[in-house]
């Protein structure tokens, strides 16, 4: 005779199985869509874009995919760490510029490549830094201040280099953007090192902890002793230092450092970001998921590319996936 002990463990078993939801279920559920936008979206895309256009999934193309999502993938990373605070970026791409140059300008001086890489990332930092002192002493909003540096740093850009484009010829550029290992090219491999590093520090360390809790309760955090304002300032630093890398990798591609800012670096970085599953609203956040979402965007120009779709709708089409990406934060838990 089976006593209730004995039927204990199938109960909690059996109870367990009632608790799991169905795949039906899962299916229906707006906020699992929401949380896998990115990769749902990659995957449609590839499917679309490789049966209208199969040469869209030749290696050489996916190669070429891999490396122009590089600098987004860097980007998206920087930007993932300011929204995780509750805060947003808008100097970004005007950082970037700001980047390129002064890599530009040191190295037409003759202080050597080396020396101009170094200074480019430690300007951008520096301007992250900035902004996020001025956000938190000034207890002023982040739109505002990053809006104000984006159109400050946008002049200053275009003084130092007086409008003019900065050529640079150097074999390290020249490598880093050409040259490969293994099956990726060096632009690919410095992206995945920034996502395993960016990973790293957003779930394995104290640091990741007090980021994703000063963005989801602000005061809280400060109440359990979080220093909230000095993350929010490493935060900015971070989207500073990620805009110096991606700079780099811009001038390599590109063979020159130019004075102007392209927008759709900014807001294709807050697309990445927000279709990755982060919440504009702060404290919850991802790396694969905005790396993700980075890759999908620039499969999506890709395809549009090799379909020849004027290059005037390409940005009508991101511009809607930007829409969709907002929409779908209504769903997310």
């Amino acid at each position: 005779m089976s006593t209730p002990a004995d039927n204990a463990p199938a109960a909690h078993s059996a109870g367990a199985e009632e608790s799991r939801p169905s795949l039906a279920a899962l299916l229906l559920d707006p906020s699992f869509w929401a949380d896998w936008a990115s990769v749902v979206g990659l995957v449609g895309l590839v499917i679309v874009f490789g049966i209208a256009q199969p040469v869209f999934l030749s290696v050489a193309n996916l190669q070429a995919l891999l490396l122009a999502a590089a600098i987004l993938v860097v980007l998206s990373i920087g930007q993932t760490f300011v929204i995780a605070t509750s805060g947003i970026d808008l100097s970004l791409a005007a950082a970037v510029m700001l980047g390129a140059i002064i890599l530009g300008l040191v190295n037409a001086a003759g202080y050597g490549i080396f020396v101009a890489c170094v200074l480019a990332v430690l300007a951008t930092s520096a301007l992250g830094f900035l902004n996020g002192l001025i956000i938190t002493a000034g207890k002023i909003p982040d739109f505002v201040v990053t809006l104000g540096t984006l159109s400050g740093i946008t002049g200053l850009g275009l003084i130092l280099s007086g409008g003019e484009p900065t050529m640079v010829g150097s074999t390290f550029l020249l490598r880093l953007a050409s040259g490969s290992f293994g099956p990726f090219g060096y632009p690919v491999w410095v992206a995945i090192a920034a996502v395993i590093v960016a990973h790293i520090a957003l779930y394995h360390t104290r640091f990741g902890v007090h980021l994703l809790a000063t963005g989801g309760q602000t005061e809280s955090a400060g109440a359990l002793g979080i220093r909230t304002d000095r993350v929010k300032i490493a935060a900015y630093t971070i989207s500073g230092l990620c805009a110096g890398i991606a700079a780099i990798l811009l001038v390599a591609r590109i063979g020159s450092a130019e004075p102007q800012i392209n927008t759709s670096l900014l807001l294709n970085s807050v697309a990445a970001v927000v279709l990755g599953g982060v919440s504009l609203f702060g404290g919850r956040a991802s790396i694969l998921g905005p790396a993700i979402g980075a890759l999908m965007l620039t499969a999506l120009v890709n395809g549009l590319t090799l379909l020849n779709v004027s290059a005037f709708y390409q940005p009508l089409a991101v511009g809607a996936i930007v829409v969709l990406a907002a929409l779908i934060m209504r769903y997310q838990k």
